[in-house]
């Protein structure tokens, strides 16, 4: 399981500097790293200057086997956003997360990016 604190993430805001990276399995020993992380970049220099309200990106699209731990980092994680006034906004969210945080009702809790394939072309 890798995480890291990124700039450049394609697609994401230039007035948003805070970005993680999670890829591999997450397991729950690294749970409470991951919401260390994001709370340090949160008190730096540059989550202080994110607007009230500003999404923290969270890139998922490198994890191996979504599962019931990795929906539980991402409940912790955005309640690290939360408690900092900012929201959590997950990209490239694999179908097997999307259909976890749906079952577990954390769907509208989390901001999902929507992926371009679900997009409903122009009927004209």
């Amino acid at each position: 399981m890798n995480f890291a604190r990124r700039s450049g993430l394609p697609g994401v805001d230039a007035e948003n500097p805070i970005a993680l990276t999670v890829t591999g399995r997450v397991s729950r020993a690294v749970v409470p790293d991951l919401c260390a992380e994001l709370e340090r970049a949160l008190a730096g220099p540059h989550g202080a200057a994110l607007a009230p309200g500003a999404a923290v990106d969270c890139d998922v699209g490198g994890v191996v086997r979504p599962d019931l731990t990795l929906v539980e980092a991402v409940a912790r994680l955005g309640l690290v956003a939360r408690r900092s006034g900012r929201t959590l906004r997950l990209r490239r969210v694999p179908p097997e997360l999307r259909s976890l945080l749906d079952l577990v009702g954390l769907a509208d809790v989390v901001a999902l990016e929507e992926d371009p394939g679900e997009r409903v072309p122009d009927a004209r």
